[in-house]
């Protein structure tokens, strides 16, 4: 056999965008959750948020973004949810550094998400593997995304754009990525945003209290196929 390097092969970053474009299709949300010093420390017990991500990982849920910070207890918090809940497609939110792109390789993450557009950093995750959706909010960065092969962006903040926006850009841009909605949007908007033909929402950590999930966001789970 030919010992030359299979050059048609896809990159790995592709090939997690293709099955996280997937997944979504299959139940269209993500949560994102930011830890705050208790849950890096190692709180687990009923009221903690890793509690918490238990009873949506009991529900159904499949998506869970974890804000990313430069702690080095981070890492430790991810791998604790990933033994908890090893039915959770883990991610991490809010990277805008080489640093977090150091620490998701480390834990295996296949996905992240960045708030903004940065082309250089969408390069250098690409090199360790890592899918990074770019955040987008123009037409010229949702252009320059897909001119990257970004077949996945994160529209952000959506609520300041409005539900229609995406489909106000499809006439002067035509094809589009899949679009994840992000930023200011609650439970009782998810029907509508995906209606209106994103790929995707994503919810803030309010839709978890000290109290829990709320249980308009179970209730959406269990009723909602995927």
């Amino acid at each position: 056999t030919s010992a030359l390097p299979n050059t048609f092969e896809r990159p790995i970053w592709l090939q997690r965008q293709e099955a996280l474009i997937a997944s979504l299709s299959a139940q269209p949300i993500l949560v994102v959750v930011r830890p705050d010093p208790a849950d890096l420390n190692g709180a687990d017990g009923p009221g903690s948020l890793l509690d918490h991500l238990c009873c949506l990982e009991t529900v159904g849920l499949r998506h869970v973004e974890i804000g990313w910070g430069p702690d080095g207890q981070w890492r430790g918090f991810v791998q604790r949810v990933r033994q908890k809940c090893p039915a959770l497609q883990l991610g991490a939110a809010s990277v805008l550094n080489a640093e977090a792109l150091a620490d998701l390789e480390a834990c295996g993450l296949p996905f992240a998400m960045s708030p903004c557009f940065d082309p250089a950093l969408i390069e250098r995750a690409r090199q360790r593997g890592i899918l990074l959706v770019p955040g987008v909010f123009s037409p010229s960065e949702i252009q320059q995304a897909s001119a990257m092969d970004c077949g996945l962006v994160k529209l952000f903040p959506a609520a300041t754009v409005g539900v229609d926006y995406l489909q106000r850009l499809r006439a002067p841009l035509g094809p589009l990525p899949k679009v994840i909605a992000a930023g200011g949007l609650a439970v009782a908007d998810l029907d509508a945003w995906l209606e209106a033909g994103h790929a995707a929402v994503a919810l803030g950590r309010r839709v978890i209290d000290v109290q829990g999930p709320d249980p308009a966001l179970l209730r959406w789970l269990q009723t909602t196929p995927g």
